[in-house]
């Protein structure tokens, strides 16, 4: 936590406090204003003191902040549409749920903070200096160290930042998993070491930021604009690339898929080698360890790819199927508009893996018996799993780990869901007629039809 050393001699006291009786009335006085009710007043608490305060739950929108100093503030759920936040200081404040759609959060320190799932679409972040007269009547600059956005180390996972300006904005080592950052402004942002792990980033400007070290794992970077943009370690491994212009960037020191000429020996050998292993319980062969190799459009149709390493691999478009997957480790990758058909994928790890467009009919998602006895089952894992517009007729998943799965569009007629952990999946404008819900674990679920029986 931060102390007041790294402020202004003349805004040590700068901030005047405010007790949370105090704060309570003026969040009574701003509800009266918002409703146009008689006595009502906006919330104006610039350069108050408010760390440690509660203002969850409640609407603040297009209330003023500016100055305002407010560490380890509890936010959560809390309406600040169009609020003025310019150069407030929300170290380790708790955002999650917030809407800051549109705020002004030019200059403002976010350094810590946790933005989880919070809505900030069109959000300036941009930088920002805010003047303040000091004791002695002279204007002087009110600072957190720096005058741009300072997002260091914050949690923002899942948060919706489409169309927010984060130019020359700080966002080293911050949490981004999920985010979503669609045609966001991020030229010269500094989001080095920063984890974007399943962001969508689609049409984001990236002109000349610093991504040196980011993760990309399953982010979504197509048609992004990267001029200039500095890559060194960046692990863009799994991430989606379609119609990105690579001219302007030197993609050298990025971490990418590699080729097949970087195997070591012909594909088939390795298949070969692979099944050698299986059949002799590890006494002979090798394991395929095919993690982040290039491996699309490949007719693997019918190969026996069980325990496989297929982590990060890119497998979009390939036949793969009646392949024998079993308990393989396909975590994170690419398997858009990829034929899965028939294929036995029991006990596998599918996590974060993107499957849209893929074809699954008849498809076994289901446990697989490790040890010879019905109450000793390793089950699929599809957690956070992109299944949009995916043919799944017939597929099995009973007993499947498929939180916050994304079933957009997908058909699923006659499918069997018993007894899966569906909780938090988005079922909109999915085809559920003859799937077989029952036992599944639906909390949380998105459009998922029928409503009068949702399995709970």
């Amino acid at each position: 936590m931060a102390d007041e050393s790294e402020f202004p001699t003349e805004f040590a006291s700068g901030w005047k406090d405010i007790t949370q009786p105090e704060l309570d009335d003026v969040m009574r006085l701003h509800q009266m204003f918002k409703l146009g009710q008689v006595g009502g007043k906006r919330a104006n608490l610039s350069f108050r003191n408010l760390s440690y305060r509660d203002l969850s739950n409640h609407d603040l929108s297009d209330g003023d902040f500016s100055g305002c100093r407010a560490q380890h503030t509890n936010f959560r759920g809390t309406n600040l549409k169009a609020a003025n936040l310019f150069a407030s200081d929300l170290r380790a404040s708790d955002l999650t749920n917030a809407c800051l759609t549109r705020a002004d959060l030019r200059g403002a320190c976010i350094r810590g903070a946790v933005l989880t799932n919070a809505e900030m679409h069109e959000v300036d972040l941009r930088a920002g200096v805010l003047l303040k007269s000091d004791r002695r009547g002279n204007l002087a600059m009110m600072t957190f160290d720096m005058n741009v956005a300072d997002l260091g180390s914050a949690v923002i996972r899942g948060a919706d930042l489409t169309g927010a300006k984060l130019s020359n904005a700080f966002i080293m080592q911050t949490d981004l998993t999920d985010a979503i950052l669609r045609n966001a402004k991020l030229q010269k942002a500094d989001l080095s070491q920063s984890n974007l792990t399943g962001s969508v980033l689609e049409g984001a400007d990236l002109s000349e930021a610093n991504l040196s070290g980011a993760i990309f794992h399953g982010a979504v970077l197509a048609r992004a604009i990267m001029h200039g943009t500095k890559l060194d370690g960046a692990d863009l491994t799994g991430a989606m690339l379609d119609d990105l212009d690579k001219s302007r960037t030197d993609f050298s020191k990025a971490q990418l898929p590699r080729n097949l000429d970087s195997l070591g020996a012909p594909l088939k050998e390795v298949l070969l080698q692979h099944a050698q292993w299986i059949h002799s319980s590890g006494k002979s062969g090798r394991r395929a360890e095919l993690a982040r190799f290039d491996l699309s459009r490949q007719n693997l149709e019918g190969a026996n790819l069980s325990a496989a390493s297929l982590e990060l691999t890119v497998l979009r478009g390939a036949d793969l199927s009646k392949a024998n997957l079993l308990m393989a480790d396909m975590s994170y990758a690419d398997l858009r508009d990829t034929d899965l058909s028939y294929a036995d994928l029991r006990g596998a790890s599918l996590r974060r893996a993107n499957l849209t467009g893929a074809r699954l009919v008849g498809t076994r998602v289901g446990p697989v018996d490790i040890l010879g006895s019905s109450t000793h089952l390793w089950s699929a894992n599809l957690e956070h799993a992109k299944l949009i517009n995916s043919n799944l007729n017939g597929a099995e998943f009973r007993r499947a780990k498929m939180q916050s799965v994304n079933f957009t569009g997908a058909t699923m007629t006659g499918a069997n869901f018993k007894f899966a952990n569906l909780q938090d999946a988005i079922f909109t404008r999915a085809d559920t007629r003859g799937a077989d819900f029952e036992k599944a674990d639906t909390r949380g679920t998105v459009d998922l039809f029928p409503p009068e029986d949702d399995g709970r």
